[in-house]
């Protein structure tokens, strides 16, 4: 029934908008009656779904910066003009960049042609297969709709990357599965829902009080129902070992068959004119199927929440061909990219965790070691496929001044959103797109080593314009090539700008103030959501510390370590090790790539100081076994907001 409003009821709610005052819920649907749907899900916090495909100061695309390309011989191409990749940085503003397909890095190579996106959102925590179950409740974590708005608005987006015969695969248990398929139904549609696939997996029962949960859920959605790919045949189940061994002849193409009468006799042993060849086809597949959970052995890589190889190999297999592309926006430990590159797919990998990262760049690049898919008593033994290490919203600042000119010019206009690719002249002055409408000058630091955007460059440049061009123009320059302390510089009617590298903020372009994501200081942060709102500039953590190389032991000493961010939220400043998230260390550090051997964090680190009752209070000591390490370590020191410090020690 359509809800009703009165003479009263609008009096009232014009009064509320004239005034200022928040509108009570119970106008909501009188105001916005939702027409095109017989049910939706209703919560807190809800965007439109346009509003979440538009750009908007909490979540607009970003630009990505190349960290490290891992390639030639070791690390072959995989074709020209592909590079597999591993992204750091907040998923939605790496899928809006995808989304906004501007990016040269990756413009018309990922949206509309991702064939299989496979999620797993941080809906658990490794006591969800342990015998600590239930001890911290995820409602203590994370608000309910909270959950399914940060996971509905990377749905929307992701369904607009997937291409017509894309499907997607989303992970979850019982604890939000079913508030998350209403949401699946609301962005592709009730038809194209194709199944609820079963994950069963053993382990010791926890419980007496209620039933011990030995599955999870995954739910597969399609693009379009009538155009999905899927290959039953690859992922069917083997029959009966009698009707297996009726198949006994091995045709050209490595098939197994059997030799079959018209008449419907079977058995023949030779092949004649009234005989044919009968291929075996497997049993077509369930929608559940058991598989252990990695526990040991040489497949668990220490990494909380790791799903095992043989479950993504099924949908990997099922629902993408060699050369196909495959996306797992939620990376964590890179289970999903490391089976999609042993089966031949080229792969997108993100996540917004350091750890996530490393975890996965070491998988990758050791994955020859790593067992075989068909015979899991072999090794893989090839390399992986060349791939590239990108970061987005994150920015080392050496690196954009490193870029040649015209990758600069490119990197800052999609860094501040600048509109235009060519650049125009108004009375002899280069302008170089447009921002909001008012015009922009990108400074050429290159050609001016020795000039500023000061008064007189500011003079200058407003007698060439300042009489043709609207009140405000903006300049973008390295921080340290602007003489202004201030956000802007008048003169006459024109406000000139400052769009400084690295950036400040300019409160009358930006009314949500930026926000830097937050890396886990213990292992139960490991899945805690957050997000990033604009973007950052690197600042290194200050460090102090010291290695000591004993009889049968390397001690590290670590005596200090601050961000250059010294106060929390509130505003307090941060004590020494406050800032701290991690320790990641290579033991055996060639000089080339961090290979992470042992990881350690925080809350771990400091408990252990503690418990230790070392003589100063202001040290972490960690050790390590001589033989376990290589002539030089690497030690990466990571801080809240993903800040590294790095540092090389010859230890042999």
């Amino acid at each position: 029934m359509k809800p009703k409003i009165n003479k009263q009821d609008i009096e009232f709610l014009i009064d509320c908008l004239k005034s200022g005052k928040e509108i009570p819920e119970v106008y909501k649907y009188a105001i916005f009656p939702t027409k095109q749907k017989e049910y939706e899900l209703v919560y807190a916090g809800k965007m439109r779904k346009e509003d979440v495909l538009a750009d908007t100061e909490e979540a607009k695309p970003v630009p990505l910066q190349i960290e490290k390309i891992f390639n030639g011989k070791q690390y072959p191409l995989y074709s020209k003009d592909w590079h597999n990749l591993l992204v750091f940085g907040d998923n939605l503003q790496i899928l809006k960049t995808f989304n906004d397909n501007r990016d040269l890095f990756v413009r018309g190579k990922i949206k509309g042609k991702v064939k299989l996106v496979y999620i797993d959102p941080p809906f658990a925590t490794e006591s969800d297969f342990g015998a600590k179950r239930g001890q911290k409740a995820y409602a203590d974590k994370t608000k309910g709709a909270e959950f399914i708005e940060f996971l509905r608005k990377r749905l929307i987006i992701a369904r607009e990357l997937l291409s017509d015969d894309g499907c997607i695969y989303v992970h979850l248990d019982g604890k939000k599965g079913h508030y998350a398929k209403i949401v699946l139904d609301e962005i592709f549609g009730e038809s194209n829902f194709m199944n609820e696939l079963i994950w069963l997996y053993s382990g010791r029962e926890m419980t007496y009080t209620y039933w011990n949960s030995k599955h999870q859920n995954i739910f597969l959605y399609a693009k379009s129902r009538d155009a999905m790919y899927f290959d039953w045949e690859s992922v069917g189940l083997e029959p009966a070992p009698e009707v297996l061994k009726q198949y006994k002849h091995i045709g050209e193409d490595g098939k197994r068959y059997v030799i079959r009468n018209n008449k419907g006799s079977k058995g023949l042993s030779v092949e004649g004119a009234d005989t044919y060849r009968q291929y075996y086809k497997p049993v077509p597949p369930r929608d559940w199927f058991e598989i252990p959970i990695v526990s040991s052995g040489d497949e668990n890589i220490d990494y909380p929440t790791q799903k095992p190889e043989k479950l993504l190999e099924r949908i990997i297999r099922a629902s993408s061909k060699k050369g196909d592309l495959v996306m797992d926006f939620f990376c964590g430990s890179g289970t999903a990219l490391t089976v999609a590159e042993k089966l031949g797919r080229r792969w997108v990998g993100c996540d917004i965790g350091k750890l996530a990262i490393y975890t996965t760049q070491k998988r990758l690049l050791e994955i020859d070691q790593s067992k075989d898919l068909e015979n899991p008593k072999k090794e893989y033994g090839k390399p992986a496929k060349s791939f590239t290490v990108v970061t987005s919203g994150l920015y080392d600042l050496g690196k954009i001044f490193a870029l040649k000119k015209d990758e600069y010019v490119r990197f800052v206009k999609d860094l501040f959103e600048i509109e235009g690719t060519k650049t125009t002249k108004i009375s002899g002055v280069e302008i170089d797109g447009k921002k909001r409408e008012f015009y922009v000058k990108i400074f050429p630091y290159w050609d001016f080593k020795n000039t500023s955007v000061d008064e007189k460059y500011l003079q200058e440049l407003h007698k060439s314009i300042g009489k043709k061009i609207d009140g405000r123009f903006y300049i973008i320059a390295p921080a340290n090539n602007v003489d202004f302390i201030s956000d802007y510089h008048q003169i006459s009617n024109v406000r000139y700008y400052f769009l400084k590298v690295p950036y400040q903020i300019i409160k009358e372009l930006h009314k949500v103030q930026f926000k830097k994501f937050r890396q886990p200081q213990s292992k139960s942060q490991i899945n805690d959501l957050d997000e990033a709102i604009g973007f950052h500039f690197i600042r290194q953590p200050e460090v102090k510390s010291e290695i000591k190389k004993l009889k049968d032991k390397i001690v590290l000493k670590i005596k200090k370590f601050e961000s250059a961010y010294s106060q929390d939220e509130t505003g307090e400043k941060l004590k020494n090790f406050e800032s701290l998230a991690m320790l990641l260390v290579d033991l055996n550090y060639d000089g080339e790539k961090f290979m992470m051997t042992n990881y350690f964090f925080a809350q771990d680190l400091l408990n252990h100081k503690k418990s230790e009752k070392e003589e100063s209070e202001e040290e972490i000591i960690k050790e390590f076994p001589k033989k376990d390490c290589g002539k030089q370590i690497m030690a990466i020191y990571v801080d809240i907001y993903g800040n590294e410090f790095r540092e090389k020690f010859k230890v042999k």
